[in-house]
């Protein structure tokens, strides 16, 4: 099967190019930048025209505009064209193929609810923001597009590569005698790696035959955002710097992000037989990994 990946320069297109290699498919690894072959999925006819060329079957999306502050004050028809409409166009490509698309979604699309039960995947979107909003309506354009699909959820993911919060949190807990998290959101961190390899998995061994629809993915377990980042200090030995809670109104920001966006993953683990690593035992292993690699 000739797969498409977009966003290759991204945390979770980094990751997929290591946990495919080896694979039985073939993998083509996009992104508007070098050194990846260059796609614009924001070009309708472009993607039709190298869908067609390139004989894909296959296309995993993981690329999208994560910069949810930016896209309140600035970037809001950019967010909607890169996270809706482009969205759009890989799903009307891959339906005049009969092929299949892998989207990556956010918890994002929760939100205004006060929910304090973990998200199932039936559960009505309210997004708090921007971002949240035309994540969803990308969802929504692949629903209504007819093609075979899995939207895969995900949250507060993090890996070796890029900027994340793993990677501030690394640089602050090592330069300040203290730094104030909130401690009034919570959910889950995802290992990039760990979702990569779920994908994979599904994908390698054709899961998603009669099984396609939405489902969500993050690391087991739940935690705020000051859990997490004590949990960081701690394994990285960064204890010298006091990791505080604080309340979110303590930083205001111009998105309200979700106050719980715990995912249900039930559905992801039954369907496909996947187990699911607890969020500090993968992060554990990414600091690991940063640490062998001399990054921290």
């Amino acid at each position: 099967m000739n797969i498409l990946v977009t966003g290759a320069g991204g945390q979770l297109g980094n990751e997929m190019q290591i946990v495919t290699r080896g694979s039985k498919d073939h993998y083509i690894f996009t992104d508007v930048m070098e050194p990846y072959q260059k796609l614009d999925i924001t070009d309708a006819n472009a993607l039709i025209k190298v869908v067609g060329e390139w004989k894909i079957e296959c296309i995993v999306n993981c690329a999208a505009y994560t910069n949810v502050d930016k896209a309140e004050v600035a970037d809001s028809a950019l967010c909607e064209l890169l996270n809706a409409k482009a969205v759009e166009n890989l799903a009307v490509a891959m339906k005049r193929v009969g092929g299949l698309l892998v989207h990556v979604s956010t918890d994002y699309v929760f939100g205004t609810e006060p929910y304090n039960t973990p998200c199932g995947e039936g559960q009505q979107g309210t997004p708090t923001g921007v971002y949240g909003m035309t994540k969803l309506h990308g969802e929504q354009a692949i629903r209504r597009s007819g093609v075979e699909h899995l939207i895969i959820r995900t949250a507060w993911l993090y890996s070796e590569f890029g900027r994340n919060f793993l990677k501030t949190m690394l640089q602050l807990t090592a330069t300040k005698e203290q730094v104030k998290v909130v401690f009034d959101q919570c959910g889950t961190p995802t290992y990039a790696l760990d979702l990569a390899k779920s994908i994979f998995h599904i994908t390698e061994n054709r899961l998603f035959a009669g099984h396609t629809g939405t489902y969500h993915y993050s690391n087991e377990g739940v935690c705020s955002w000051y859990d997490f980042a004590y949990a960081i200090a701690q394994m990285s030995g960064h204890t010298s710097c006091a990791v505080l809670p604080c309340h979110s109104c303590e930083f205001p920001s111009p998105v309200k992000r979700p106050s719980y966006s715990v995912l249900d993953k039930t559905l992801i683990k039954q369907t496909f037989g996947l187990s699911i690593p607890h969020w500090t035992d993968s992060l554990r292993l990414c600091i690991n990994n940063l640490t062998k690699n001399g990054k921290i």
